[in-house]
């Protein structure tokens, strides 16, 4: 990671409109997502190119990785300091702004790792995870449920 915030690579074509669609929207799209999205302005890039211009757009402090615990790296078009909320349900990822996490001093955390940084994940359930009935399985009896699409990726 860089301490710069400015570019320090060229803005090429391909990086612009990933960063745009990924500015676009609030739903911390994974790689996959992001290529869906970026395949409408530009059909013949390849899913490798979109993982790349991710990988420097990040390094160049234009998005956030989201490492989710559990699950695939995500996307943050965002870069303005904030944390991070995961429903436990269906997966989906969304921004928490007002979480002061001040209580945490870097410097004095006693580890042989050096320390770069930090996160805060929440965990909780999403609004419309909360409006559907919840569907427990008789064989674990945990609690699971999908978005309107049939799968765990985001929110509906």
């Amino acid at each position: 990671m860089t301490s710069s915030t400015a570019p320090t690579r060229r803005l090429t074509k391909q990086r612009k409109i990933i960063l745009e669609e990924l500015r676009k929207v609030t739903s911390h799209p994974t790689a996959d997502e992001i290529y869906d999205m970026v395949r409408q302005k530009l059909p013949k890039i390849s899913l490798g190119t979109v993982y790349r211009n991710l990988e420097v757009l990040s390094t160049d402090n234009l998005i956030q990785i989201i490492r989710a615990p559990g699950g695939q790296k995500r996307f943050d078009g965002d870069t303005r300091p904030h944390h991070h909320v995961l429903c436990v349900q269906c997966g989906c990822v969304g921004d928490v702004f007002n979480a002061q996490d001040e209580s945490i001093d870097e410097t004095t955390i006693v580890t042989d790792f050096k320390i770069l940084g930090h996160t805060t994940f929440f965990y909780g359930i999403c609004p419309q995870c909360a409006k559907k009935k919840i569907m427990r399985t008789s064989s674990t009896q945990t609690i699971k449920a999908t978005n309107e699409h049939g799968d765990r990726r985001t929110c509906p």
